[in-house]
C-alpha cells in the first residue's frame, strides 16, 4: 500500500479527496494530513510518503513554496497539484518542478482515478528494480548494514528517545538521508516501524507479566498511558486490558 501526504486548507475538500483516493483508486492510502505548506514540511522532516497531493494556494506557505521546498528533500517524490480554474497559469509555474500531474476543482473521480494509476505503475517498476538488485548483485550491503544497527538501536532502546534525530546520530547520518533510506530498504516508515516494535513488546508484557498497564505504557517508551492505550487500541484492534483478557483466557 503506497503511502499519500494530502496537503489542502479546506477540511471539507480535504476530507472528500481522501474518501476518493482510499476508496475510489487502489493501492493507495492517505498516510497523513496537512492543512498548510507549513505542517506538511513539518512532517517531511521526519517522514517520506510515496506521493503527496497538494492544493496550490495555501496559507502560510503555498503549494508552490511548498513543493519547492520538497524537491530540495525529495527530488523524485511524485507531487500531484490541485488548483481551481483562476489559478492554472500559476499552478503552470510548479511544472518547473516536475510535478507528477495537476488536477482541476472540483475534482473529476475519473482523472484522479487515472492520474494515481499511472503514478502507481511507476512506483511499482521502481520497486521491482530496487528488488532485482537487491537479490541479484547483493548491492547495497552498506546500506542493509546501517538498517540493521538502526532497528537493533530501537529494540534496546524502547523505553528512551526514539526520535529520528536520535536514531540517525547513532549511525552517524542525516536524519532525512536516514528516513529514505528506511523507506527504501523496508517498505516502511521508521515511525511505523517503531510503533509496530512497541505493540510487539508490549502485547508480550501484557501476555507473560502481571504489570499495569500503565507500567508497560512506560516501558514501551509512552510517557502518557492515555496516549499508549489509544495506540493499542488503533494498532491491535481492542485494548490492553481485552487483549490481556483475550491471551489469558486461551491460556486456561
Amino acid at each position: 500500500m503506497y503511502k499519500v501526504l494530502l496537503v489542502e486548507d479546506e477540511r471539507m475538500i480535504r476530507e472528500g479527496l481522501k474518501l476518493l483516493i482510499e476508496k475510489g483508486t487502489s493501492g493507495f492510502a492517505v498516510m497523513a494530513e496537512a492543512e498548510n505548506g507549513k505542517d506538511a514540511l513539518y512532517y517531511l522532516r521526519t517522514e517520506m510518503p510515496d506521493l503527496i497531493v497538494t492544493d496550490i494556494r495555501m496559507r502560510e506557505v503555498d503549494g508552490l513554496a511548498l513543493i519547492g521546498k520538497i524537491r530540495e528533500m525529495y527530488e523524485e517524490l511524485p507531487i500531484v497539484i490541485i488548483s481551481g480554474y483562476g489559478d492554472f497559469h500559476y499552478a503552470q509555474k510548479a511544472l518547473k518542478y516536475k510535478v507528477s500531474d495537476y488536477l482541476l476543482k472540483p475534482i473529476d473521480r475519473l482523472e484522479l482515478v487515472s492520474t494515481l494509476a499511472k503514478i502507481r505503475q511507476v512506483l511499482d517498476r521502481k520497486k521491482k528494480v530496487r528488488e532485482e538488485e537487491n537479490g541479484v548483485d547483493g548491492s547495497h550491503r552498506e546500506e542493509r548494514q546501517i538498517i540493521r544497527k538502526v532497528k537493533a538501536f530501537i529494540h534496546d532502546h524502547l523505553d528512551g528517545d526514539l526520535r529520528l534525530q536520535t536514531l540517525a546520530e547513532s549511525v552517524h547520518l542525516n536524519p532525512i538521508y536516514l528516513s529514505q533510506l528506511f523507506k527504501i530498504e523496508t517498505g516502511e516508515n521508521v515511525s511505523d516501524y517503531i510503533t509496530q516494535v512497541r505493540m510487539n513488546r508490549a502485547k508480550q508484557l501484557l501476555h507473560e507479566t502481571s504489570l499495569k498497564v500503565y507500567d508497560i505504557a512506560r516501558l514501551v517508551g509512552y510517557q502518557s498511558a492515555k496516549h499508549f492505550m489509544l495506540v493499542f487500541k488503533k494498532e491491535v484492534g481492542m485494548t490492553p486490558g481485552s487483549y490481556r483478557d483475550l491471551v489469558g483466557s486461551k491460556d486456561l
